[in-house]
């Protein structure tokens, strides 16, 4: 039996667009009009607690890796169709790359918090 890995990037790309349509209308909301407009002040060291829990930095992660991927496939199939780009290795290496690269990030940012 021979391993795919197609599978297995278009079940994180479902699982991301899943992720990215319920969490980012809360985050736009939250980060664009309720703490600008002060409804809420949550203090900094609240912030810090909250993030400080391992549990909680794992969630992110998780949140955010599923994300990455699925903008990376999106971005990468609009190279494809919309701007007829024939080099698929190099359009898909980018594209994944670029996402390994911010997880990564988001890895160190997490873990140094």
């Amino acid at each position: 039996m021979k391993f795919r890995i197609l599978p297995f990037v278009w079940l994180t790309f479902s699982g991301g667009g899943v992720i990215a349509a319920v969490f980012l209308p809360i985050l736009v909301i939250l980060l664009a009009f309720a703490l600008p407009l002060g409804w809420v002040d949550p203090s900094h060291a609240h912030l810090e607690g909250v993030v400080e829990s391992w549990f909680t930095r794992l969630a992110l992660f998780a949140l955010i890796v599923p994300m990455l991927v699925h903008a990376a496939h999106r971005f990468r199939y609009t190279v494809y169709d919309g701007l007829q780009v024939k080099q698929k290795f190099l359009v898909a290496a980018g594209c994944y790359g670029g996402a390994m690269a911010l997880a990564l990030v988001a890895f160190y940012v997490l873990g140094t918090v």
